[in-house]
C-alpha cells in the first residue's frame, strides 16, 4: 500500500510503498477514505510529540473508512461497513474502564497503541510504527476492533473523520469535562480546528455568551460562523474579557498549548470559574498562576481527547450532525490527495485553514 512516511524529524514526509499485515485476532483492516491533518501530527513531525520517539513513522489519526477485512474473533464488524477510527479502544477491564473513565484506559493494548501499536507495517523490511497505533496517512490501517466505531450512514467520510479527534476533543471538553451549564458565559482561546468545536460545544450546552479569542482575525470570523457571540484579538485577556463579562467568564478553554496563554485564560474567569486546558503545552514547561486566583475557588482542569467514551460519544456527535445541530462540513477548508500531504501540513502551519483533510 502507499503511505506518507516520516523518515526524519523536521523533514517532509515521503510517499512510499509499505507492507501491511492482515488483521490478527480481534483486529480489523480499514480502507482509509479520509484523514484530517491535526496539530498533533505537526508536533510529531517537529520531534515534539511524547509518543513519536524515532522515525520512520506513519502519522495520521483523525480518520474514517470502510472495513476491508476482519481477524479471528471479531463479531461486531463486517467487511463493507463504514467506521470512524477512534483515538483509543478501551479494554473494558482495567480499573479506569470499570469506573467509566474510558479515556484513561490503562489496558496493555491501549498503552502499546500510544507508542505506535503492535508492529503491523514494514518499510523496506523494517518495522514501522504508526501514530497512536493508527497511521492513517496511508491507504489502509490495521487497528483493534474496539477502536472502530459505527456511526450510521457515511454520506461524507471527510466529515466523519473529523469526529475522531478535533470534534470529540472540542465538544467533549465542554460537555464531558467542564459540563457547561445553560446560560453560562464561555471564553474560547484559540480558534483553530479544535477551538471551533469548543465553540460548537458551548452552543450545544446552551451558553448565552461565547467569547472567541485568537491572534488571527480570519479565525475570529470563522468562530462567529460557528456560534461565537463576541470575538477578541487576544492581547490582555483578563482585561478584555472583564470588559465584556462582569467579573469574568464562567468557563474558559485554552486550546493553544501555550503556558502563558493558559495563565491568562485562567485569570479571565470569575471567582468559582473553571478553566480547561485543551491544548497541550510542551512537556516540562511550567505554568505560573497567581495562587490568589486559586484561593477564590477557581478550578483548573485538563482533558485527554475530550474525556470521550468513543462508542458513546462518536455516534451521538454523528447524530447531531445529521440533525443539523453540529456543523462538520464548515470545518473542512480543503481536501487534498495523499500526494499533497506536505502541502496540507504547510497550510495547517500557516494557520489559514480550520481543517485540511487528506482524501483517498
Amino acid at each position: 500500500m502507499r503511505a506518507a512516511v516520516l523518515t526524519g524529524f523536521q523533514a517532509p514526509m515521503e510517499i512510499r510503498e509499505v507492507e501491511i499485515d492482515d488483521p490478527g485476532p480481534g483486529e480489523v483492516r480499514v480502507r482509509i477514505k479520509a484523514s484530517g491533518v491535526c496539530g498533533s501530527d505537526l508536533k510529531a513531525i517537529d520531534g515534539k510529540s511524547p509518543v513519536v520517539r524515532e522515525p520512520p513513522f506513519i502519522l495520521g489519526h483523525e480518520s474514517a473508512g470502510v472495513v476491508e477485512s476482519v481477524g479471528a474473533g471479531v463479531t461486531g464488524l463486517r467487511p463493507g461497513e463504514p467506521v470512524v477510527i477512534a483515538m483509543n479502544g478501551p479494554c473494558g477491564r482495567c480499573r479506569h474502564c470499570g469506573a467509566g473513565r474510558f479515556h484513561l484506559c490503562s489496558g496493555p493494548a491501549r498503552l502499546q497503541a500510544i507508542t505506535g501499536g503492535a508492529p503491523r507495517v514494514r518499510l523496506d523490511g523494517r518495522e514501522t510504527r504508526r501514530f497512536i497505533g493508527i497511521g492513517s496517512f496511508a491507504e489502509y490501517a490495521v487497528v483493534a476492533e474496539t477502536m472502530c466505531v459505527k456511526v450510521g450512514p457515511a454520506a461524507d467520510f471527510a466529515a466523519l473523520a473529523l469526529l475522531a479527534c478535533g470534534v470529540v476533543t472540542g465538544v467533549g471538553a465542554v460537555l464531558n469535562v467542564a459540563r457547561v451549564e445553560p446560560g453560562s458565559s464561555v471564553l474560547v482561546v484559540g480558534c483553530g480546528g479544535v477551538g471551533l468545536n469548543v465553540v460548537q460545544g458551548a452552543v450545544l450546552a446552551g451558553a448565552t455568551t461565547i467569547v472567541a479569542a485568537d491572534v488571527a482575525e480570519p479565525k475570529l470570523k470563522l468562530a462567529e460562523r460557528f456560534g461565537a457571540t463576541h470575538t477578541l484579538l487576544a492581547a490582555d485577556l483578563p482585561r478584555q474579557v472583564g470588559e465584556l463579562v462582569r467579573g469574568g467568564a464562567d468557563y474558559a478553554f485554552d486550546v493553544t498549548g501555550v503556558p502563558g496563554v493558559l495563565a491568562q485564560a485562567f485569570a479571565a474567569t470569575r471567582q468559582g470559574g473553571t478553566t480547561v486546558m485543551v491544548g497541550s503545552p510542551p512537556a516540562g514547561r511550567p505554568v505560573e498562576l497567581d495562587p490568589g486566583l486559586l484561593f477564590a475557588s477557581r478550578r483548573l482542569m485538563g482533558t485527554q481527547g475530550g474525556d470521550a467514551a468513543p462508542h458513546r460519544d462518536l455516534p451521538m456527535l454523528a447524530g447531531l450532525h445529521r440533525r443539523g445541530r453540529l456543523d462538520l462540513d464548515g470545518l473542512i477548508s480543503e481536501r487534498l490527495p495523499l500526494d499533497a500531504v506536505n502541502d496540507a501540513v504547510a497550510h495547517v502551519r500557516e494557520g489559514a485553514v480550520a481543517r485540511t483533510v487528506i482524501t483517498f
